[in-house]
């Protein structure tokens, strides 16, 4: 697919931004483990970013008043390459003594990455025609989750060469090239609307998708869609292997990796057949989550190891069919001029929910037992599915304008 130089610039800068915030990720996770030799301590790094993505998405409307979306991105990524250069001089120096210092530069890298993901998701339309806004997506979706699937591989066999303070510098240099990249961008045409105040800017998205109603449609179906996703992060699923398979860790690695790999599979899916999904998204959308039902109550029930690795790869693969489409939908559904805005308020709602759903999810497997949670998990997407087949005309209708 022929696409422009800012889009190419774009992806570029951002998938090396995406390969710091991993290897970041890695090296943060294996020195506090390694400091504390605690699960719990390790675990609050994902807590801590979500709690801080979700300040920042609600916040990020201030800042696109004041600065060009380029340039904020640009900035973002910049800001993460200071902060992770004074976090690499720091690590030698940690200690429990000084442990805070160390979740506040995480915090502080959280709320600039809350503000480049929404910015980032507004830019595309802008540099894309509405004709190839599907491949983008899909082109974008699989480089992300390729990354996503490589790296946390790759990151964890570096450490057995390198230092994690090493890595960190990587992960500096990664994110300091990424930011150079993004400078190069176009400045876009985007304009935005005269404050009435700073509450008034905060607002503003919340209010363009409550007084929108496929994005109202749109947000249900997400916040249902990401209480269901939980499922599918480490720990419950690695309570899954042990208990409903009897398997070690690594089938726990096995089906994570599987999952990222049907993500992959569906976005080049999207990819490949993009002109025929164009003229049917909102069939796309429905038939993603309804099968993505089916097959994770399949799971849930499955005691094969083998037909785990074959039903978690379908899983990725019907979500990214009903999430691409979904995502060319919402750019399609309000002018572009909004977008940020628009971006910010369902990456708030997503944050907010995972952040609150992830601790539910754990609190039912304990009490109902894991096999449980999956069955929840297939009966929200199967609500997801029911959301979009109501409003499959709003859908159409929304991205055929």
């Amino acid at each position: 697919m022929k696409l422009n130089r800012n889009f190419n610039l774009l992806l570029t800068g951002q998938s090396l931004a995406n390969i710091g915030d991993i290897l970041y990720i890695v090296s943060v996770i294996y020195l506090i483990f390694e400091l504390t030799g605690s699960a719990t301590a390790a675990a609050f790094v994902p807590f801590t970013i979500t709690g801080s993505m979700f300040i920042s998405n609600t916040l990020t409307p201030l800042l696109m008043e004041r600065w060009n979306l380029k340039w904020l991105l640009a900035g973002s990524q910049l800001g993460k390459t200071v902060l992770l250069i004074a976090l690499a001089f720091f690590m030698p120096q940690l200690s429990l003594t000084n442990f805070v210092i160390l979740f506040l530069v995480i915090s502080l890298i959280a709320l600039l990455d809350g503000c480049a993901n929404p910015v980032t998701q507004s830019l595309i339309p802008l540099y894309v025609k509405n004709e190839q806004l599907l491949k983008a997506n899909g082109l974008t979706e699989t480089v992300t989750q390729f990354i996503q699937t490589a790296m946390w591989f790759v990151g964890s066999s570096l450490l057995i060469w390198l230092t994690a303070t090493e890595l960190l510098w990587i992960t500096a240099g990664l994110f300091l090239l990424s930011s150079i990249l993004l400078t190069r961008l176009e400045a876009v045409a985007f304009i935005p609307s005269k404050s009435k105040g700073k509450w008034h800017q905060i607002s503003k998205g919340w209010k363009t998708v409550t007084k929108t109603p496929v994005l109202i449609r749109i947000a249900w179906m997400d916040i249902m869609e990401t209480i269901a996703g939980t499922v599918w992060i480490a720990a419950i699923l690695l309570v899954f292997v042990n208990d409903a398979l009897l398997e070690d860790e690594k089938w726990w690695g096995f089906i994570n990796g599987s999952f990222f790999l049907g993500l992959i599979g569906g976005s080049l899916f999207c990819l490949r057949f993009s002109g025929w999904i164009d003229q049917r998204l909102s069939s796309f959308i429905f038939w993603g989550a309804a099968l993505s039902s089916l097959v994770t109550i399949f799971f849930g029930l499955n005691s094969l190891p083998v037909l785990a690795l074959l039903l978690s790869f379908l899983v990725g693969v019907f979500s990214q069919i009903k999430n691409i489409p979904q995502q060319t939908v919402v750019q399609t559904s309000v002018p572009s001029d909004q977008l940020p805005t628009v971006y910010t308020t369902l990456g708030a709602i997503g944050t907010g929910t995972f952040g609150i759903a992830s601790l539910l999810m754990g609190i039912l497997a304990d009490v109902f037992g894991i096999r449980s949670v999956f069955m929840l998990s297939g009966i929200l997407l199967a609500l997801v599915s029911l959301v979009a087949y109501q409003g499959r005309t709003l859908l159409w209708r929304t991205a055929q304008q």
